[in-house]
This record gives structure tokens, sequence and C-alpha cells, in this order.
């Protein structure tokens, strides 16, 4: 097999495959043993009709399209590694040429990687803060640990309000029609979260245990249904329970029920020193984000459609796992938000750009430093992930390269180095309190 390419636009390379005739015979007789298989003909078992029979009855080009199945995969592969081509999109595969004893020959048009012109990377001016922790920032804290312990009790008498947790049923109808999705029993809702479409929550509050009720709102005209998008509906919705968060009181008592110490102001110092890491980290990865940014400003790219949509259907993919984490989908996430997923991939789209652009100026800015991982960061990386999973780090190793995923672990290392680099040559603008 033989393969040559050219550049035929600025992201676009055309490479020309020429495979050898007797592995086209070859692909050819695994896909007679293939088809034969499948085909009835009077007076043979199925699988048993001879070749010849088979090539008079149904004629030999009729195992042409199987036998390029066959090919392509492996030829294709190969052609990328003689060629040093590195794809970002599936191929646009053009068959020039197929018969039994005659050479194969097909193009593949493929996006790559653009070309990425660096401007200045080094000397980056990106501003530092301090680590301070204000009493405003430990007490917001100690409200959250609060919120978190609070109990549900449920409310004997009185109405609900923002912030209660209500047990419902409810059954929607547009037209006097119902629809699907809008019938649901002793669903909880808390008030005020914003869960359901807009309007709904504040027609529940105010209501009792036992209250009947019709709950009218309008669909936003953006809903992900487009037969319920700005339509009128009526939800009969029955309240069965109120549930109110009674907070437990900040004292010696609750430093130890939420921690290792014996009093509040201990827990405080604590907090205090946890809330400086964290904000340390934070400012950290705050100038990292910069330097990264400020480095893909200065830079000349000019970002390939496949590689955004490629890089927004992989958030998607980590915010469908996030849903997941909190006990939701995405079709749930769609119901409530009024969304679908081509308005979410809309609302992905700016940031999928700005992250391929980032990744594509680290990578650059990898090569002309020299900037790669050794043998021994690998190893170090491994044995985290080990630790991190109580695995050994020959079993996470095995998974990794099984999953064919142990070259992005080295990807993701190169490109951590890089940063490191960036923020090592770059310059402090201004140190905020």
């Amino acid at each position: 097999m033989t393969a040559t390419w050219e550049k035929i636009d600025k992201n676009l390379v055309s490479i020309n495959v020429e495979v050898e005739a007797g592995q086209v015979n070859e692909a050819i007789d695994k896909a007679f043993k293939k088809v034969v298989q499948k085909v009835n003909v009077p007076g043979f078992r199925k699988g048993k009709v001879p070749r010849g029979i088979f090539e008079k009855r149904f004629g030999i080009e009729s195992l042409y399209q199987d036998a390029i199945d066959i090919l392509l995969p492996d030829t294709y592969a190969a052609a990328l590694k003689e060629t040093g081509v590195i794809p970002v999109d599936r191929p646009d595969i053009d068959v020039e040429q197929f018969a039994k004893d005659q050479t194969f020959k097909y193009v593949a048009k493929v996006t790559v990687k653009p070309e990425v012109e660096l401007g200045e990377y080094k000397g980056i001016e990106i501003p530092s803060a301090e680590a301070v922790v204000t009493e405003e920032e430990i007490t917001a804290e100690l409200t959250r640990l609060q919120q978190r312990h609070a109990e549900l009790n449920v409310v004997e008498e009185g109405a609900a309000e923002n912030g209660d947790t209500a047990v419902i049923d409810f059954d929607g109808y547009v037209d006097g029609v119902a629809f699907d999705g809008g019938k649901s029993e002793r669903h909880s809702l808390e008030l005020g979260s914003g869960a359901f479409i807009p309007g709904f929550e504040d027609q529940v509050v105010g209501m009792a245990t036992g209250d009947f009720k019709d709950i009218e709102i309008t669909f936003p005209e953006e809903y992900h249904a487009a037969h319920l998008a700005g339509k009128p509906a009526v939800f009969k919705v029955k309240l069965h329970e109120i549930k109110r968060k009674s907070l437990p009181a900040l004292d010696d008592e609750f430093a130890k029920d939420v921690s290792e110490f014996d009093t509040l102001e201990e827990y405080k110092q604590d907090l205090a020193t946890k809330l400086a890491e964290r904000k340390a980290k934070e400012n950290e990865a705050a100038r990292e984000t910069a330097v990264v940014e400020k480095a893909a400003e200065a830079a000349v790219v000019e970002i390939p459609d496949a590689m955004v949509d490629s890089e927004t259907s992989f958030m998607l993919r980590d915010f469908e796992n996030r849903l997941r984490q909190q006990g939701m989908n995405l079709d749930l996430y769609y119901q409530f938000s009024g969304q679908d997923e081509a308005a979410l991939r809309s609302q992905m789209h700016a940031d999928a750009i700005k992250r391929v652009r980032n990744n594509l100026v680290l990578e650059q800015i990898a090569k002309n430093e020299g900037i790669t991982s050794s043998e021994e960061d690998l190893n170090e990386e491994l044995e985290k992930l080990a630790k991190q999973y109580s695995r050994s780090v020959e079993e996470i190793r095995s998974i990794f390269t099984a999953n064919g995923n142990l070259e992005n672990i080295q990807e993701d290392l190169v490109l951590r180095k890089t940063i490191k680099f960036l923020l090592d040559n770059s310059k402090t603008a201004s140190v905020v309190a």
C-alpha cells in the first residue's frame, strides 16, 4: 500500500491511497464468506453456495462494497501513519477504482489541526492576589454548613413559603389535553429554586397542606418541545406536605457535630485555614487561566468547525455526567429549563472555541520550547491515580492502555508543563489584597 498527501485548503488535506490487487482479492474473498451466510439460493443451504454459482447469480460486483468496508479501516489507519497526517474529524472517502485483480484507489479528504502563528507568550503580565480570608467569608461558610445540616420538618399548619420543600402531585394540560412529561406524583419541589417553569413555584407559595389549585403558566417561547413553546398551560396541583428547614444553632455543639473540634472558635480557626488554602488554589488557577488566555489572544489561528463541534460534544457529555451525579438527566434538564440540545450546544459554543484555541496554542508553545513528558512523569501521574482509586499502578496503566487513553494522559502532562512554563516566564502586573 502507498499513500501520499497534499494540502488543498487551510485545514483540509487530501490523502491518495493505493492498495495492492492482492489485498483487494483477499478482501473480496472475506466479503464472500460474510455475504454467503445470508443469501438464499434454491438447492443450497445458507452458507453453502459455491463461489461460482454465487457470482453467476449475483455478480462479483455485489461483493465490492463489503470488501471496501473491510479494507478501509486498516488501510486508512496505515495511510495516516505513513503520511503523518493527524485528522480532527472523520474523512470524506471518494473511491476512484475498485475491482478484482486491480489496485484499490481512493482519496480521503480530512480536516486537520490548523497551523498556529504564535504571538508574544513570554513576559506576559498577569495579576496576583493574596489569599486573605475575611470574617464575612468565614460567616458565609458557616451559614452554608448550617444550611447543609438543617433538618426538614413537616409543617403541620400554615402556608408554603419560599425555601420550603413542597410535596405535590401535578397534572398539566394544554388546550385541555394532557401532555407528555406534565404529570408526576409526590414530587418534592424546593420553592424558589427555579427548577420549574417560571411562575409555577410562585403560585405554590401560599398553598396549605391538602389544598388543590389550578396553576396557570405560559411555556417559554424557546421551550425545547416546539408544540408547547409559548403555549398557556394549566397544572392541576395537590399539595400533600410542606417541609421547612430547621437550622441548627451555631455553637460549640454544632462544631462537635460537624468537625473534630470541641469549640466553635477552634472550628472557625480551622475553617479560616482551609478557606485560605482554597483561595490560594483558586488564585493560582485564575493566574493559569489568565496567562493561557493572554497567550492565546496574541496568537493567530483559524479553528476548524469540526474541532469546535467535537469539543462541544465533549462538554455536553461532561455536563450530562454531572447531572447524573445530582440524580438528574438531560431529558429532565430540558424539561425543567425549557431548552433543548441545540440551545444547550449554542450556549457552550463560545466556550468550546476558547478551549480549542487555548489547547492549540499551548501545543504549539510546547513544540517551540521542546516541552515533553517523560516516562518518569507518566509513572508519577499513574501513581497518583492509583492512590486516588485504591488500585495498583499496573492495574491503572493496563486500564488506560486498553482504553487507548494513555496518550491522553501524556498530552495532559505536556499541557500542564507548558502552563507552568508560561507562569514561570510571566510578570506580576499588580498585587490585589
